[in-house]
């Protein structure tokens, strides 16, 4: 219905790679994986907030007045971006960090698994279990997010695979990224472009809370396929 189409698009399409696929690919799957998961991070936050935005701001709910329109490109540089961007250009560019300076970010780098798993506690906590509903337009939003978009990831790979050598941690990181839950921003994106909020609010806690079970199924496919 009017009002929950971008919502429903964003909650199909981009996954909370912060604060739940950071902390996951780390516990799954270490250091080693951490280039896959940042090549799929900046995919995601530039679709975030590029294509995803406007279409929330496209489909405000009705009698809700004009949803805001445009796109702030100030939005598509947070600060994590940011950092991927100097980090790599520093990169490649040769300069060697002093001791110093490299210590220090591992320090702060150490917290944000941590952090992250504060944030989403919260988040649940104030969602509240009794807020949860499960209608067709959030259990189509589920299956898109958890079914669908790994779906789409592994034929990706697969058909990619064809044409290049992809390393088996590249291709489950990808997949398990692809169905991390909604990400956690959208139910504020969604308020700011006058979309149903209640839709949006439900789709992130019900993904969030059902990727407990998602993640151990999704890792025993991708094990008995031998990917």
């Amino acid at each position: 219905r009017k009002g929950r189409r971008g919502v429903f698009y964003n909650a199909v399409v981009n996954a909370n790679t912060i604060f739940i696929g950071l902390p996951l690919n780390m516990a799954l799957f270490g250091e080693a994986a951490s280039k896959y998961y940042l090549m799929y991070y900046i995919t995601n936050t530039v679709s975030i907030w590029t294509l995803g935005y406007m279409l929330l701001a496209s489909d405000p709910m009705e009698n809700s007045g004009d949803a805001k329109g445009g796109f702030d490109l100030k939005k598509l540089f947070s600060p994590p971006l940011i950092a991927v961007v100097i980090a790599f250009a520093v990169l490649l560019s040769g300069i060697r960090v002093i001791t110093p300076i490299v210590e220090t970010t591992k320090y702060l780098g150490s917290v944000v698994t941590p952090l992250a798993l504060l944030y989403i506690g919260i988040v649940l906590a104030d969602a509240g279990l009794h807020s949860i509903r499960f209608d067709l337009d959030t259990n189509l939003a589920l299956l898109g997010r958890f079914v669908f978009s790994s779906i789409v990831m592994v034929a990706l790979l697969k058909t990619a695979g064809q044409f290049m050598q992809l390393d088996s941690l590249e291709i489950k990181t990808f997949v398990i990224q692809a169905a991390a839950p909604v990400f956690a921003a959208l139910p504020i994106l969604t308020n700011e472009t006058k979309g149903d909020i209640g839709y949006s609010t439900n789709v992130v806690t019900t993904s969030t809370i059902l990727f407990i079970l998602v993640v151990p199924l999704l890792m025993s496919i991708l094990n008995i396929i031998h990917i």
